[in-house]
């Protein structure tokens, strides 16, 4: 049986490496930009336009028009592409995937844990600095602006609110470290599915 874990998370909630922490101890393959090649050879449409596009909900008119028509925009057709990458994955293994509106794409598939994580201001603020070499002064500005894309793009290709504890299956705080968060989605994902 394959199973899926889909992790949403906050800009500097350590969501990202959380999610690689419990694909490395599940035994099972993590999704995070690797969905961006997937979605370029599936569409065709270069990767680092797909980069330019990737959870953002922009269209890009001039491109798309030469390349596609006026059907579709190039961030819609990104959307699609991911949207196809993430079922064909979940298809063939079990795995962990970032962002994308994977929760969503997988929404009527039974084997899949839905998980968000959020963190307080300041621990976010402290991971930006230190993993991401954002400037302190800009740290607090970036998060939000971060976040708001994240929860536009969600919200504008679901029928949910991104974030909204009723979306998800587990919603973790990660200010009591990232280790206890891993901890509590292996152990949530093998009680559900019945893993050793």
């Amino acid at each position: 049986m394959n199973y899926v874990i889909t992790i949403s998370r906050e800009y500097g909630s350590g969501g990202r490496f959380i999610g690689k922490l419990v694909a490395e101890k599940l035994g099972i393959a993590f999704y995070d930009s690797e969905l961006l090649a997937k979605a370029s050879d599936l569409t065709g449409i270069p990767k680092n336009f797909i980069e330019n596009y990737d959870e953002t909900k922009e269209s890009a008119f001039s491109y798309a028009q030469g390349l596609y028509g006026m059907d579709m925009s190039l961030g819609q057709k990104v959307f699609l592409a991911q949207f196809e990458a993430i079922k064909n994955i979940a298809k063939h293994e079990s795995c962990v995937i970032v962002g994308r509106c994977a929760d969503y794409v997988l929404r009527d598939n039974p084997n899949v844990v839905k998980v968000f994580i959020c963190a307080p201001l300041e621990d976010k603020i402290e991971r930006a600095i230190k993993y991401y070499n954002i400037n302190p002064n800009k740290a607090a500005s970036i998060i939000a602006k971060t976040n708001k894309k994240r929860r536009s793009y969600y919200n504008f290709y679901t029928d949910k609110d991104w974030g909204k504890p009723d979306s998800y299956d587990l919603c973790i705080n990660s200010k009591n470290g990232i280790e206890s968060a891993v901890e509590a989605i292996c152990a949530y994902t093998k009680r559900n599915f019945n893993l050793k």
